[in-house]
């Protein structure tokens, strides 16, 4: 099996050598960068799997890296960081990282959090099945979604999120099922998390994300999909 590439940005020497060497140790490839710029760079022009971003870096942040990379790609972001504020949190997800690791943390919760979020981004593809829901089409298996007639682009963390939702029409699932089924068993109470990551499937796939078709929200339980 070919070795997956990881993009560690991380300008603490220490953390950066304890996380490569625990991931290499996995078996995956790692590329390492010292500031913003140069994971950017790197990103660039290297077959990155998955890109794992400290925060606070010199040269260029790396909620400003989590954003230029998500505007051209799909590709797993995890952000690391000090700062443990939920505010943070949300917007390092808005800014489009799929999970948020605080430091300090151990080398077993860094590779669940590296699997998990490599296991959403793998699929094979399968023949299409797409099913319309008006101006919607999904096809689970295909891993596509197009609305009106476009094709939309989502990254493994959104389309993990629409699929658990359109696999369960028209039943409430509360915020904790959703978390962990998306994200993992260790989540559970991040409400917030699961707030920012609607509003941006609501802005990709409704043709008025102020007033959803598709993804309703039952208020203080969690979510529901209306075909």
């Amino acid at each position: 099996m070919q070795q997956k590439t990881i993009l560690l940005a991380e300008d603490e020497a220490a953390l950066r050598d304890f996380v490569s060497r625990n991931l290499r140790a996995r078996g995956f490839q790692v590329v390492e960068a010292t500031n913003g710029l140069e994971a950017l760079a790197l990103w660039g022009t290297e077959q990155v799997s998955l890109l794992i971003l400290d925060v606070m870096m010199p040269r260029m942040d790396g909620l400003e890296v989590c954003r230029r990379v998500r505007e051209q790609s799909t590709v797993p972001i995890i952000v690391l960081t000090a700062m443990d504020e939920e505010a943070d949190k949300v917007a390092a997800f808005e800014l489009g990282a799929d999970d948020y690791l605080t430091k300090p943390f151990g080398v077993g919760e860094l590779l669940a959090r590296t699997q998990a979020v490599l296991r959403r981004s793998q699929w094979t593809p399968q023949a299409a099945v797409a099913q319309r829901f008006g101006d919607l089409e999904i096809d689970l298996e295909g891993h596509t979604v197009r609305a009106r007639g476009d094709e939309v682009k989502l990254t493994p963390t959104e389309f993990s999120l629409l699929a658990f939702l359109v696999s369960n029409p028209n039943r409430v699932l509360t915020h904790r099922m959703i978390l962990q089924r998306v994200w993992g068993e260790q989540y559970g109470d991040e409400a917030e998390y699961l707030r920012v990551y609607v509003g941006r499937l609501r802005r990709k796939i409704e043709p008025d994300p102020a007033r959803p078709r598709h993804i309703l929200t039952e208020s203080g339980v969690g979510y529901r999909f209306a075909p």
